[in-house]
């Protein structure tokens, strides 16, 4: 687990150590199984899978990239860090929906297993089935990382999650815990998903209301609560940014209050979340039908 945070180098050499990955797959399923999702073990397994998902897309060898992400090259050069705060152009998105999806190997082996729909699930199970909190935030990093980018990999991932694995309830249940971090990671997969105009209505039907239910009266005191609202209010701006309806959804919550409050935050500190409920102010007033509605 220390060896799998040691950088670019050690990743790709674990990613590359036969077997591994294989028998971390492995011995997380049997635990599952077992119905023991809990012990130490399982989260050391998770958080390796989690450190090596860590901006694999961009670090896939030569034979992976030439089958599934050579296409996508010269779009991710340009964007240099996928993580789950960067932002990307509406070019990009369209571009990202035209790219046929990469077909899954129903055996695979090695770093293949790493974006594979069986951890994907594997790792949804763990959000719903653990309460180590670990665990769940690793579960959630690996999903996260995994959705991160702009190549076919990340598109692929972030719809088995949406709509083949029916994952939205497992992550929605992880905005009400009481870790910071854990609810913090589960809003920046929101945010990564939330990208994919595809799934756009799908999110916003299942998590909208709860996502406007978890944003603070005012920005919050601490860096990480006003990460997370930041985070929230980008996901938000996503959802909302090309749907008039959404937009009414997130009014119905009663979002409006709490946006512009945030946003009226005179704190240098905490800009961060108050620039982040500015521009989805700001998006939400382009929906001209809803003027009087947001009046009222």
């Amino acid at each position: 687990r220390n060896m799998s945070s040691a950088g670019p180098e050690g990743r790709k050499k674990m990613r590359e150590c036969e077997g591994l990955i294989d028998s971390l797959v492995y011995y997380i399923q049997g635990a599952i199984a077992d119905h023991e999702p809990n012990d130490k073990a399982t989260e050391n397994c998770v958080c390796i899978l989690h450190n090596l998902s860590y901006q694999l897309e961009i670090e896939l060898p030569e034979s992976y990239a030439q089958s599934i992400y050579m296409r996508r090259r010269n779009i991710s050069n340009n964007d240099k860090t996928p993580g789950c705060f960067g932002t990307r152009s509406r070019k990009v998105k369209e571009k990202q929906q035209d790219t046929p999806l990469p077909e899954e190997k129903s055996n695979p082996k090695g770093v293949e297993s790493l974006w594979h729909s069986t951890l994907i699930r594997i790792y949804l199970s763990l959000i719903a089935k653990s309460t180590r909190n670990y665990t769940q935030e690793a579960s959630l990093g690996a999903l996260q990382n995994l959705t991160a980018g702009t190549g076919p990999m990340p598109f692929a991932v972030a719809r088995t999650v949406v709509q083949k694995a029916n994952g939205l309830p497992s992550i929605r249940a992880m905005l009400h815990v009481s870790h910071p971090a854990v609810k913090k990671t589960a809003v920046s997969l929101l945010r990564n998903l939330s990208r994919n105009t595809s799934l756009q209505n799908d999110i916003a039907r299942e998590v909208l209301p709860d996502l406007v239910s978890v944003l603070p009266e005012c920005v919050p005191g601490c860096d990480i609560a006003c990460e997370t609202t930041a985070s929230i209010c980008y996901t938000l701006f996503n959802l909302t940014q090309n749907s008039s309806h959404n937009a009414r959804l997130l009014l119905s919550a009663h979002g409006l209050p709490k946006v512009i409050a945030i946003s009226m935050n005179d704190s240098n500190m905490f800009s961060k979340a108050s620039r982040a409920a500015s521009v989805l102010l700001y998006s939400l007033w382009s929906h001209t039908d809803l003027h009087s509605a947001y009046k009222k």
